[in-house]
């Protein structure tokens, strides 16, 4: 577990430098590549569902594979290569100070009265149309992402590195960003990228709902509305297009009393999507960062609560 709390400390402290290639990116560019050679075979709406569960099988089994071959080799020159290695593809697999990083930028230039800055950062860490967005609008979008990513950037994954080390947290990290590059409900992946945004849900109905109790509890011990947030929690968790990403919001909702969800623009068409929380205050910029403070809490009871239940099993079953 060593290398989890070191990899877990560097990514507080580093977040994704800039200047290194990321193995996001290279699992990127390996979605696109091989969603250009799937489509030149599998046409109509069969066939591209067919295709799309080929590229979900290729994507996420070579992203496991080619990390536990990593580590294998790693191993074989030292132990002490592979705990190096395994313990920097964990910091690169969380994603806790580069979303703070990310979001607080919104934050600085709605603080200085840059709206169409405000709006250009945002439009980074969102798939909605951030053009016309007010302030309040803004700090909803933000928000949100910030919530939902508790979950997707920091409690997925490490819950999954937890059981399986590095190379299950980058199959993880594989399944989000199929989900986030096909999983659109758009004339052009419905059909290719069903089996993506299928099985982001079924990997993440775990995490979700670890991370709203996560939440929940992050927001007591930050003096926030833990109580609501337990009650929008219950209430509203179902209010959202996912069967996942409505548990954080909803629990981030109720510890800061407001409400967000509704109305977005997604490449041109408008969603109408439900409520959470309740508008027991306006939206304010301040917000983001109260909820940026609870992603840090929540990341800590993780790491904290994910250590005890492998402490556990290692009594039980010898597990090393």
């Amino acid at each position: 577990m060593i290398k989890i709390f070191i990899g877990y400390i560097c990514d507080l402290v580093f977040g994704d430098p800039y200047w290194l290639p990321h193995p996001i990116r290279f699992i990127g560019n390996g979605i696109s590549s091989t969603e250009r050679k799937l489509r030149k075979f599998f046409k109509g709406a069969t066939q591209e569902k067919i295709g799309g569960i080929l590229l979900f099988v290729a994507v996420v089994s070579s992203s496991y594979l080619l990390t536990f071959l990593l580590l294998w080799f790693a191993q074989k020159l030292h132990p002490t290569i592979r705990f190096i290695v395994e313990t920097f593809l964990i910091f690169q697999i969380l994603a806790t100070k580069s979303l703070d990083i990310e979001s607080r930028k919104v934050y600085t230039q709605l603080k200085h009265g840059n709206i169409l800055e405000a709006r250009k950062y945002l439009s980074y860490i969102v798939g909605r149309d951030t053009t016309h967005l007010d302030e309040k609008e803004i700090v909803r979008g933000a928000v949100e992402t910030v919530a939902e990513n508790i979950s997707d950037g920091i409690i997925g994954p490490l819950m999954y590195i937890f059981i399986g080390g590095a190379p299950l947290g980058m199959a993880y990290k594989a399944v989000n960003t199929l989900d986030s590059m096909v999983g659109y409900k758009n004339e052009k992946y419905l059909h290719f990228g069903w089996a993506s945004a299928k099985l982001d849900d079924l990997a993440n109905i775990i995490p979700a709902r670890l991370t709203a109790f996560f939440i929940v509890i992050s927001a007591g011990l930050l003096r926030y509305d833990w109580l609501n947030s337990f009650k929008i929690l219950k209430r509203d968790r179902r209010n959202h297009k996912s069967p996942n990403s409505g548990y954080p919001e909803a629990a981030v909702a109720g510890a800061l009393n407001i409400q967000i969800g509704g109305t977005n623009s997604y490449f041109g068409q408008m969603m109408e999507k439900p409520t959470i929380g309740d508008k027991l205050k306006e939206l304010d910029k301040e917000d983001l960062l109260r909820t940026i403070r609870i992603m840090y809490g929540a990341s800590a009871i993780g790491v904290l609560f994910f250590s005890i239940i492998r402490w556990m099993a290692n009594i039980q079953w010898g597990i090393r």
